[in-house]
């Protein structure tokens, strides 16, 4: 895994979506050498895992880049109004799991190179947001998740580290 760098004299669009796709990818590599019995272990009282946090960034992209946009989502087999986006059921094997992530990354990524960073649209809550806020809102989520799974990680085996070594 490369890891990707914002472009130092890049256009907004652009650098937001790197940024993006650098902490995406972080997300991606913290699971990286662990079995699925590990990335699926609750770490903490609350029972977050590292594969919970990915089912929850998987759903929060589709439903702030596709459904706050009208545009078309995979439908979800699971209430995220009910927390349970963050919990891996019995059936849900990491592999589904990631290649939901990958699902929803893609949709997300679709949205964001088909709209100006001024189209509006109208969030889960009913508030009017631009594609502009939404890219900095998921940023914002997924570096604070990456960070999550990054103490997730140390706790699981030592692996320590932002991003992939170069």
């Amino acid at each position: 895994m490369t890891t990707k760098r914002v472009p130092f004299t890049g256009g907004e669009k652009e650098s937001l979506q790197v940024s993006l796709d650098r902490h995406r990818d972080a997300v991606l590599w913290k699971l990286d050498g662990l079995d699925d019995a590990q990335v699926r272990r609750p770490m903490t009282p609350s029972g977050t895992s590292l594969l919970g946090l990915v089912k929850h960034l998987a759903s929060v992209e589709y439903g702030w880049f596709c459904t706050t946009f009208g545009r078309e989502s995979e439908p979800l087999w699971f209430d995220p109004f009910k927390g349970e986006d963050i919990v891996v059921a019995e059936g849900e094997s990491t592999a589904d799991i990631v290649a939901f992530y990958g699902r929803a990354r893609a949709a997300a990524d679709r949205a964001v190179a088909e709209l100006d960073l001024d189209t509006l649209g109208t969030s889960w809550s009913g508030n009017t947001v631009s594609m502009r806020w939404v890219l900095i809102h998921m940023l914002e989520d997924t570096v604070r998740h990456a960070g999550h799974m990054d103490i997730l990680r140390e706790l699981i085996d030592g692996a320590t580290g932002d991003h992939p070594p170069a």
